[in-house]
């Protein structure tokens, strides 16, 4: 480990209730993984075992659990004896964690497009008026909430909710690319327009359509990745 890793103070945690009806390891991995993604901890953030268990008011089991947890997603770098510092962006494993989900996603829309439900239609286009309201008032942590909710809807009414979960355990540093990206002018009337020809393309039962809209949707991050590299450049690895 380097010297400027190690110079690096700890960050102090405020961690929220715990549910004692529940194992306190996968909680705390729930509110680290969270705060990582959402980069409230940064790259090169050290967290200390001891003094994360302190904070959650827990032993170092339960801490060390999570931390191996978020180790096997690639967020953190455990160093043995020593510290667990939280990793950089991993540009590889965001454009694997892409492809899956295009891949996936593609036979979600197109699916929907088939049925046109017109119920899903109305939901979805409510959801999309909620991503609206939140993109007005620069709510972009909120906005990226409710743009997971918008497609984990499509996953849902094309009965493949599992897959929604296996996506979001894979996605972590693609989701910290969209963090980082969100903010950027334009992004978020992008995020709403290309939702809103995925909706169209779903309510006018045209699979083509809603594939070639998703597509494009889903191409935007990755498109923008030297501009966010520029903007980022401790946080982007290759």
């Amino acid at each position: 480990m380097t010297s400027t890793s190690t110079s690096i103070a700890p960050i102090v945690i405020t961690p929220p209730p715990l549910d004692r009806s529940r194992h306190a390891a996968p909680q705390v991995f729930e509110h680290l993984r969270e705060l990582i993604i959402g980069m409230r901890l940064a790259p090169a953030t050290v967290l200390q075992r001891a003094e994360l268990a302190a904070q959650y008011g827990l032993s170092q089991t339960p801490i060390r659990d999570a931390l191996i947890k978020l180790g096997e997603e690639g967020l953190v770098d455990i160093f043995p004896q020593h510290a667990t510092v939280v990793s950089a962006v991993n540009v590889t494993l965001a454009r694997q964690a892409h492809f899956l989900r295009r891949s996936i996603e593609l036979e979600v829309v197109h699916t929907l497009a088939a049925q046109a439900d017109a119920a899903l239609v109305n939901r979805l286009r409510d959801s999309i008026e909620v991503q609206r309201v939140l993109a007005g008032r620069e709510n972009y942590a909120e906005f990226v909430l409710a743009d997971q909710a918008f497609h984990r809807q499509m996953y849902e009414a094309a009965q493949v909710p599992e897959l929604w979960s296996m996506v979001r355990r894979q996605s972590g540093h693609l989701d910290r690319l969209r963090n980082l990206h969100v903010p950027i002018p334009g992004k978020t009337a992008r995020v709403l327009r290309d939702h809103a020809a995925i909706v169209d393309a779903i309510a006018a039962g045209d699979p083509a359509a809603a594939q070639a809209a998703l597509r494009e949707h889903l191409s935007g991050t990755l498109a923008q990745l030297e501009e966010i590299r520029q903007r980022f450049p401790h946080y982007v690895k290759d």
